[in-house]
């Protein structure tokens, strides 16, 4: 703060004339003067802020002008990654698509199993009020609302057996599954590389060959639920595989792309087992189930059918009124058993799990019947991938392919599965 002195009062007075001034100082304090350094290269300054705030840069900053920073190519620039762009997005509507139709066929399958029920049900109730004693107007009224109600059960139905709802909504499911696997799938190739024409066809190719395993319409390209032989789920496209056999074996060099004599030995064992175990037992419990399905899809239509033929004719007699009963009583059983317990969905998991595995064994034998060992996929990263789909440890899939070399030999047959998680 500045301080005020009144410093002198002089009062001179003269004869002529008497004048009176007043002097006032104020002090100011001086200010220091500041020096600021300032480096002739800003670069450098940056540089040391940079380093102040605790991050170290590897690009040099000092001799360095704007003008010499390049611009960073973009993977989406190219016209290869603009593809695979737009496919990534087509996977994700896709997934979307699927995950809503499965719900609503789920849907399907509860409201058309209670609704027929209750209509069996309702019928069988009638039929069995009606030769109770009514006559005239109401026995007429009780007949003909419980033939109704059974020839109604009967076209529903057929219609139900014949789309399976359960099973469509396991089919959403796993296409579901799938086109998620395949969305990441094509985000890693993203972040690891930039994609190629090959990586574009690829994705193409899996996209469309997932579309027709698991259509989306009914009429037209429903898959038959019904076939006459049960065969595995395919949803990966085909290779050509004729090249790849006539090809010579190679001999290996160790350890050449993780590759060795002994590993492929192991994948050989390896695809033994999945063969001779997993794929032939699902193929199996497939044919088993699409045999008890084919049975109850038959049955119950047949039994409505039969309990409105029998609703009809009570009245003439007590064998119409039990017939009609029984065989509705005997129908909502056969189809809370069949769409109840979902026989049609568990088809389609026999059917999906056998695909899995005949999916595996294409790809081992694709992968060792490649001639040139550097196209091949990196062979401690096949073997953790295989072992990670069987739900094995590595030492654990070893050990899998040692007991199959040694019943090969021995002449026995291994009592192991290759896959922990089905």
């Amino acid at each position: 703060m500045a301080s005020l002195q009144a410093s002198c009062f002089l009062v001179s007075c003269s004869s002529h004339s008497c004048s009176k001034r007043i002097n006032a100082a104020i002090s100011v304090p001086k200010l220091q003067k500041i020096q600021l350094s300032v480096p002739k290269n800003p670069l450098k300054l940056a540089e040391e802020l940079s380093l102040r705030d605790g991050f170290t840069s590897k690009i040099p900053l000092e001799n360095t002008r704007v003008d010499q920073y390049e611009p960073i190519n973009s993977t989406a620039n190219t016209t290869a990654a603009a593809k695979v762009y737009a496919i990534l997005e087509a996977v994700a509507d896709r997934i979307e698509m699927h995950r809503n139709i499965g719900e609503q066929r789920d849907n399907w399958n509860t409201l058309l199993l209670n609704s027929i029920n209750m209509i069996t049900l309702t019928a069988a109730t009638m039929a069995g009020v009606a030769a109770g004693g009514a006559v005239g107007a109401p026995l007429l009224a009780l007949k003909l609302s419980s033939t109704l109600l059974f020839s109604a059960a009967t076209g529903m139905l057929l219609i139900m057996n014949k789309i399976q709802p359960s099973q469509l909504a396991e089919e959403q499911r796993n296409a579901t599954r799938l086109f998620k696997q395949l969305y990441s799938q094509i985000q890693t190739t993203l972040a690891l590389r930039d994609p190629t024409e090959i990586d574009v066809k690829d994705a193409m190719d899996r996209v469309l060959a997932l579309d027709k395993a698991y259509p989306l319409p009914l009429l037209g390209k429903m898959i038959e639920k019904f076939p006459s032989k049960f065969e595995p789920a395919v949803w990966w496209p085909k290779s050509n595989e004729s090249q790849s056999r006539e090809q010579p074996k190679q001999v290996i060099t160790q350890g050449k792309n993780g590759w060795s004599e002994d590993l492929e030995e192991e994948m050989t064992e390896v695809i033994e087992v999945v063969k001779g175990k997993d794929s032939e037992d699902y193929m199996r419990l497939g044919n088993l189930a699409l045999k008890i399905n084919k049975i109850l899809a038959i049955s119950g239509p047949l039994l409505t059918g039969i309990a409105a033929a029998g609703s009809a004719f009570v009245g003439h007699g007590s064998w119409a009124a039990i017939v009609a009963v029984t065989a509705g009583a005997l129908a909502s059983s056969v189809n809370a058993f069949e769409h109840g317990g979902q026989v049609g969905m568990v088809v389609e998991m026999y059917r999906n799990s056998a695909g899995f595995f005949k999916l595996l064994e294409e790809s081992i034998e694709s992968t060792i019947q490649e001639k040139d060992l550097e196209k091949r996929e990196e062979g401690e990263m096949f073997e953790m991938k295989v072992a990670t789909k069987l739900g094995r440890s590595l030492s654990q899939l070893r050990d899998l392919a040692r007991k199959s070399s040694i019943s090969n030999v021995d002449g026995s047959t291994i009592d192991e599965f290759a896959s922990k998680l089905f």
